[in-house]
């Protein structure tokens, strides 16, 4: 569960009634792609040959670039996450990831879902006594690679649904 009961009109479109600009709804699809590629690997180690995760990142890609539909995107997610199903672990997290980034083209709030799996994802990874510090710096990797303009949004959104997301913005 990563969203509310409201969704704030913030993380909705302009065209949907919501603040959001498009330029704003790419940027977070391109972040929430960079969150979830960095544990990629996970996955790609647990299933190697299974391309559906690689495939909704790299389509979430294309339509922050709008070389495809969001439907097409939105679709790779649903693939991404029936790859995780039969998982546990690192490489189910991962795959989580992968399908989160994937619907941000649809709704721009898994953006959030991208991060967050991620970062159960580098959890996951660690021995049981590092699992908190590895959460924390796949976090702070997160936080890094945000851009600039939707920085301030971002980290709202973690602080106000951190509790959605397993509390793992903290």
């Amino acid at each position: 569960m990563i969203f509310a009961k409201i969704r704030a009109p913030r993380l909705v479109t302009v065209r949907r009634g919501g603040t959001l600009s498009d330029v704003d709804h790419r940027r977070l699809a391109g972040w929430a792609a960079d969150c979830a590629e960095h544990v990629l690997h996970y996955f790609e180690e647990a299933r190697p040959g299974d391309e559906r995760p690689r495939r909704a990142i790299e389509l979430a890609r294309a339509w922050v670039q709008g070389e495809i539909l969001m439907t097409q995107s939105r679709t790779a997610a649903g693939h991404a996450m029936a790859a995780a199903r039969d998982l546990s672990g690192a490489g189910r997290e991962a795959a989580y990831a992968a399908g989160q980034a994937a619907a941000v083209a649809h709704v721009a709030a898994h953006e959030l879902g991208a991060a967050a799996y991620a970062i159960r994802a580098a959890r996951a990874a660690a021995p049981k006594n590092e699992r908190d510090e590895a959460g924390r710096l796949e976090c702070q990797w997160q936080r890094a690679r945000l851009p600039d303009e939707i920085r301030e949004l971002v980290l709202d959104d973690q602080r106000l649904r951190n509790e959605y997301c397993w509390f793992l913005f903290r």
